[in-house]
């Protein structure tokens, strides 16, 4: 299983836990609508946290692999490259 459903899965888990002991709580309606928006609040900014991350790993990897098919293209034409296409460009 990859990380990132663990991860899913482990959001939901927590949120369905939470949503069920503020339910069977002994708290009043109001209490318990309180509860149930304050956290509903932490896990929206837990889940926007945790893209942030995500999108930032992802331009850092993406960085990554465009320097790398730079270098390799870099490369590639040296290797290509003959004496002959230094006439042509003359």
């Amino acid at each position: 299983m990859s990380k990132g459903r663990f991860a899913i899965g482990a959001i939901i888990g927590t949120a369905a836990g939470l949503i069920a002991g503020l339910l069977t709580a002994p708290k009043s309606g109001k209490e318990t609508r309180a509860d149930i928006k304050q956290k509903a609040v932490d896990l929206k900014e837990n889940a926007g946290q945790k893209a942030d991350q995500i999108r930032k790993r992802t331009e850092k990897a993406a960085g990554g692999l465009k320097d790398d098919f730079d270098e390799l293209k870099e490369r590639v034409v040296e290797k290509t490259h003959t004496p002959e296409d230094n006439e042509k460009t003359r």
